[in-house]
């Protein structure tokens, strides 16, 4: 019996990862498939996967929605799919990012939250995360010198550990007097 963990990571762009299916729309990436992942269904069978990464698609599509439940449709039962998105607070800082998300989006998977909500399917909430400095290596990218860099990143840990604190608290006010986060990260595993 094949024992191997089977790894998605969607929208891999530039990031392919070993030992994962890497698919991203883009084929000059050269991803392992292309696929536009507006389409469904996926070029997967049902409960394929142990583990989807998904660090920032969502937002670059055009219903994430429907999006996890096609997510939801792949994942082996007790999966676990991991999403790095954009926090609303920072607004819309790509010209093609289509939502913004906050600390709610993982409630729309639990019938328990509300009748008229609900997704129909249902994910277990492990953990919401917000992070004041994301992508480390664009910084550098775009000229900010080294000792900034160094700056930003240790004010971002310390705004990481106040957010954790009250993390619904920080979402709903106090990240907007420290600018924004930029991404909010979710930890959900497959209930099925």
């Amino acid at each position: 019996m094949d024992t191997t963990l089977k790894k998605l990571n969607l929208g891999c762009g530039e990031d392919k990862k070993e030992g994962y299916v890497n698919v991203d729309f883009h084929s000059h990436v050269k991803p392992d498939v292309v696929h536009d992942l507006n389409v469904v269904p996926y070029p997967f069978a049902e409960s394929t996967f142990d583990l989807v990464e998904a660090y920032h698609v969502l937002e670059h599509l055009d219903k994430p929605f429907v999006v996890m439940k096609e997510l939801h449709r792949i994942l082996k039962p007790g999966g676990t799919i991991h999403i790095k998105v954009p926090h609303f607070s920072r607004g819309f800082t790509h010209p093609e990012h289509k939502s913004g998300f906050d600390l709610m989006f993982p409630f729309y998977f639990n019938k328990n939250f509300t009748k008229s909500g609900y997704f129909g399917v249902d994910f277990k909430h492990v953990k919401s995360e917000l992070h004041w400095a994301a992508h480390k290596h664009l910084y550098a990218a775009v000229g900010v010198p080294k000792p900034i860099i160094l700056i930003v990143f240790g004010l971002n840990t310390f705004l990481n550990a106040l957010a954790r604190l009250s993390p619904n608290l920080c979402s709903r006010l106090w990240c907007f007097w420290v600018g924004g986060f930029e991404e909010v990260e979710f930890v959900l595993t497959c209930e099925k």
